[in-house]
């Protein structure tokens, strides 16, 4: 009697309290669904009915597939989710193995390749963590038996249709995935391969398929319990070219929100790693240490399919153009040169080649500048980037700066500095969809410092840093040199900028300049010095990253983890082969050729190459000169120590040699103002 008593009274206290005791049937019970190959744009009411409804009951984002190479197909898309980092089988591109079954469950054929010989050693860490805890999971179709799988690639329940289910089983177990191929199917080639292809399908081929995928979803659908919270994802790209495609998370209240992950710190875009953690996370089981992915997040209302169709066109938009820019800037930069040369040596419009110099330097910083404006076309794009082009060379020619050869200098190069600073500082928004930041559908990075922006901030401001030194004693000078570098290296570095690289190679350009400007001496091992420095620097950033919570973790931290469970290697080879293929990039090397070969000459041989142009700035103002060397120096260890590779110092030369030209015209005697007097010798 006491005993009922008491339960009864705990009951008592629950009601009262607003909560009550959790059975195994109140449980959080999750469904994946993966159809490959699911755009935005594929739903409609009339081919689509089920997804369509699933979608609009669901907070909606854009989810980027990669996994590691450009092109993900179903295969490794599932096998992603299977182990919570990007994966790839490796030696080829289509869908995953047809599981061989066995009891009520199932083997996925040569499952100790991905382990052994493809070096996956995550694979099955979703199925694994899953068992560890006590949870059963459902499995139907292929990728999903794939997902589930364990380490010894066995799915304990697996049905090939959602029709062989009974309702039952999806009340014992709380997980259940099913692979939705019939939209991804039709594109293989007959050596079962992703097409070459942009699209494969015709528009009415890729209904019919749609309209069988659909109906499929909606068989599982159907029997769900009513509970379930349900996510919808596109695992795979479905030709040539990478796209953004479908994510959706459906439980009570999420209608209209946004889904974004804190992976990608953007609220409508997420990656692929981010399913296997949320299945984790609303399942309430650890999730392992190497997994890289963060639940999805529901955030704020407003999404629609619309909107969510339009962020993919703006990234194949940006896609489809963005070679065409890099090859327009090559071409123009080279011509500059050529052009410059010729005129210079004769000592003839050397007004125009400034102009001409100081728009050229302001080019690069427009591509960032843009997305502060509408636009969605290619025409909307390059109109907006002409608009701040006109902006900027204006700025630099108007004002009482301009009757000093360091004027425009300073627009252009702070204008640049600052940009990217204050993007840093508001999450950086800009550099998305960008042609010198990120790319949405890419997936590579999202938020923080991208390595050709860094380029950017660094030459940016080490230029105008130098440009205040130019006025300033050498102690004032250096110590302006030291404080804007620190300012912008710690950007870089800490959590909003999340650069690795950059940091290396920034420490070692802020020391040269400052110490050129106390009017000592670089060696060899003191450049060394400056190297190691610049790794000391990042590793603290890295550890302090490491020592947050994993949700608040940047791959500077994720980093760390992956040298402690010796993952890094393989990360460092891929950026080291990265780096090494940009040197022979056909857009980025003649950059770097051209600028360095015109510096060259033009030091070496200053009267045949440019009239003395050099000459007349870094006489004027030998800070510039320091700046110049800095500059050089952040740009080829920059080179070496980024993935991005040539890049780095191509983007470095591009806004820095055309800026230190401009000055040195302008200062050519008799055109300097007699009030300009150099402080500082280098």
């Amino acid at each position: 009697m006491r005993r009922t008593l008491v339960v009864l009274a705990v009951l008592v206290s629950q009601m009262l309290l607003g909560w009550a005791p959790a059975h195994a049937d109140d449980k959080e019970r999750i469904a994946l669904i993966g159809v490959s190959g699911l755009h935005w744009s594929d739903l409609t009411q009339a081919d689509t009915p089920n997804l369509w409804e699933l979608a609009g009951a669901s907070a909606i984002g854009s989810m980027s597939v990669r996994t590691v190479g450009n092109i993900t197909c179903p295969y490794d898309g599932w096998l992603t989710v299977s182990a919570g980092t990007r994966s790839a089988a490796g030696y080829r591109c289509g869908p995953p193995p047809l599981p061989e079954p066995q009891g009520k469950g199932a083997v996925i054929p040569d499952y100790d390749y991905l382990l052994k010989v493809a070096d996956q050693r995550n694979a099955g860490l979703l199925g694994e963590t899953l068992a560890k805890a006590g949870e059963c999971s459902i499995a139907i179709g292929p990728g999903a038996a794939l997902g589930l799988a364990d380490r010894r690639g066995a799915v304990a329940t697996y049905y090939a249709s959602p029709i062989q289910m009974r309702e039952q089983e999806l009340e014992r177990c709380r997980v259940v995935a099913m692979d939705v191929d019939d939209l991804i199917r039709p594109y293989f080639t007959a050596e079962g391969k992703l097409p070459t292809v942009p699209d494969k399908l015709s528009a009415q081929d890729r209904r019919a398929a749609l309209r069988l995928a659909d109906a499929k979803a909606g068989a599982l659908l159907a029997i769900l319990p009513e509970s379930t919270t349900v996510v919808l994802a596109g695992m795979s790209d479905h030709g040539s070219v990478p796209h953004l495609r479908v994510a959706a998370l459906r439980e009570p209240g999420a209608h209209g929100r946004e889904l974004g992950a804190a992976s990608t710190r953007r609220d409508d875009i997420s990656i692929l790693p981010d399913l296997t953690t949320t299945v984790l996370t609303r399942l309430g089981v650890p999730v392992p240490d190497a997994m890289v992915g963060q639940p999805l997040q529901i955030g704020d209302p407003g999404a629609t399919f619309e909107r969510m169709a339009e962020s993919d066109e703006t990234a194949q938009t940006m896609r489809s153009v963005k070679g065409l820019f890099f090859i327009v800037l090559a071409v123009l930069q080279v011509l500059f040169y050529a052009v410059a040369f010729l005129l210079l040596r004769r000592r003839r419009g050397l007004r125009a080649v400034r102009l001409a110099a100081v728009a050229l330097a302001a080019l690069p910083i427009t591509s960032i500048l843009v997305n502060l404006l509408p636009w969605s076309s290619a025409a909307e794009l390059f109109g907006g980037m002409l608009a701040w082009l006109v902006v900027l060379t204006a700025l630099a020619f108007a004002g009482p700066w301009r009757r000093s050869p360091l004027g425009p200098l300073a627009v252009v190069a702070g204008a640049s500095a600052a940009t990217l600073a204050a993007d840093l500082l508001t999450g950086t928004t800009l550099q998305l969809n960008s042609f010198m930041g990120f790319s949405a559908e890419q997936g590579a990075r999202y938020y923080g410092l991208g390595n050709i922006p860094f380029a950017l901030l660094a030459t940016g401001t080490l230029l105008t840093s130098t440009v205040i030194a130019h006025r300033l004693s050498r102690p004032w000078g250096a110590a302006v040199v030291a404080v804007l570098g620190t300012f912008a290296m710690v950007l870089g570095g800490s959590g909003m900028g999340s650069d690795f690289g950059g940091v290396i190679a920034f420490v070692p350009g802020i020391a040269v300049t400052a110490l050129l400007i106390l009017g000592k001496r670089i060696s060899l091992v003191r450049l060394a010095l400056f190297c190691v420095a610049g790794g000391v620097a990042v590793t603290g950033f890295a550890v302090a990253n490491y020592l947050r919570p994993a949700s608040e973790q940047s791959h500077l931290g994720r980093f760390v983890g992956q040298v402690l469970t010796g993952e890094a290697i393989d990360v460092i080879v891929r950026k080291l082969v990265a780096m090494l293929s940009t040197l022979l990039s056909p857009t980025l090397m003649p950059v770097v050729i051209a600028a360095v070969a015109f510096l060259v000459y033009a030091v070496m041989r200053p009267e045949q190459a440019t009239a003395g142009v050099l000459p007349a700035a870094f006489t004027y103002s030998p800070a510039l000169k320091a700046g110049l060397i800095g500059t050089l120096v952040s740009g080829v260890v920059g080179t070496l120590v980024n993935d991005s590779g040539a890049a780095v110092l191509s983007m470095a030369l591009a806004l820095a040699i055309p800026l230190v030209l401009s000055a040195g015209i302008a200062a050519l005697p008799g055109d300097a103002p007699a009030e300009e007097r150099p402080l500082v010798k280098v």
